[in-house]
């Protein structure tokens, strides 16, 4: 069902089934989907974003096929060892004499496993919390809202930081924690986009056919609640490829051997004071790389779900 008119809400139930509305009273109708499509393709913005993305998503599935070099490959040679960048070794090597390159290209498997999980995770998460705070209201909404209200007073970093201390370091502790840290944050936007639907008239007619509550917040109000939800996942997204590179450099993170960023980053930071620089700066540009190329992509997103 769809939400009527504003004409025709006067009539009530007996004017016939009312229509439900894409989104929220007063907001416009997102387009379809095929006009999203065809407006996303012709932004640059959007392009750049997933030109990089899909590099690196090329990399996290091919890494150890396109990596010129091994990426845990220790040379113990001292003409190896903290190598500047030459025609041998573009990004110059470590001081395990590893090839910095095929780290950073290897490196975004690590990363790339353990985002889109966490994000997922944590918007599934988000996105129930959110539905059953906006549609309950009343004492439910209040109580649930003071425990979020209390996890998002705390630094994001500093919560998983603590729960991975508690737990022990994995990659599946990471997913669940960055997880669990996102979601009050997308709760708190699904519970509004929420608000604004509850009131409806095709949310009023579920009710008076007796349809029970779950069936309503996610049959009939989730549909109306995506686009929000998505671009949410989107910026969710960026801050997991943050926040596990700076677990990772804190040690809480992806666990050596493994290449990872944010691994490699703390590992050879020292190196900056002996003029070492690339070390570090390639694998912090792939970090900010990755992390920009999202954005640009969400920002891109939200702008033609808006219209």
């Amino acid at each position: 069902m769809t939400a009527a008119p504003p004409g025709d809400r006067a009539g009530g139930i007996g004017a016939g089934p009312p229509e439900r509305t894409a989104v929220a009273a007063g907001a416009s109708t997102p387009p379809a989907p095929r006009t999203v499509a065809r407006r996303l393709l012709r932004s640059p913005t959007f392009l750049v974003g997933a030109a990089v993305l899909v590099f690196w998503i090329v990399c996290a599935i091919f890494g150890y096929s396109i990596a010129p070099y091994s990426p845990t490959a220790i040379s113990y040679s001292l003409h190896a060892v903290n190598a500047a960048p030459s025609a041998a070794h573009w990004f110059g090597t470590d001081p395990d004499g590893r090839d910095v390159l095929s780290r950073v290209l290897v490196g975004s498997r690590a990363i790339l496993q353990v985002t889109p999980l966490a994000t997922l995770l944590g918007t599934a998460a988000g996105t129930v919390l959110g539905l059953v705070m906006g549609y309950f209201g009343g004492l439910v909404d209040l109580v649930l809202g003071r425990l979020v209200d209390a996890v998002l007073a705390l630094p994001l970093v500093i919560v998983a930081f603590l729960l991975i201390v508690a737990l022990g370091a994995s990659t599946l502790t990471l997913i669940v924690v960055i997880g669990a840290v996102f979601t009050p944050h997308i709760g708190r936007t699904v519970r509004s986009a929420v608000l604004g639907e509850r009131e409806l008239e095709y949310v009023a007619t579920a009710r008076l056919r007796g349809e029970r509550a779950p069936y309503i917040m996610f049959v009939e109000i989730l549909p109306n609640v995506l686009a929000p939800i998505l671009v949410e996942f989107g910026v969710r997204l960026g801050y997991a490829v943050f926040t596990v590179a700076t677990l990772s450099y804190l040690g809480f993170g992806i666990q050596p051997p493994t290449p990872d960023w944010g691994v490699d980053i703390s590992a050879n930071y020292i190196g900056l004071s002996s003029g070492y620089w690339w070390e570090t700066l390639f694998p912090a540009l792939a970090i900010a790389s990755l992390v920009v190329s999202i954005n640009l992509v969400s920002d891109a997103v939200e702008k033609v779900l808006a219209g």
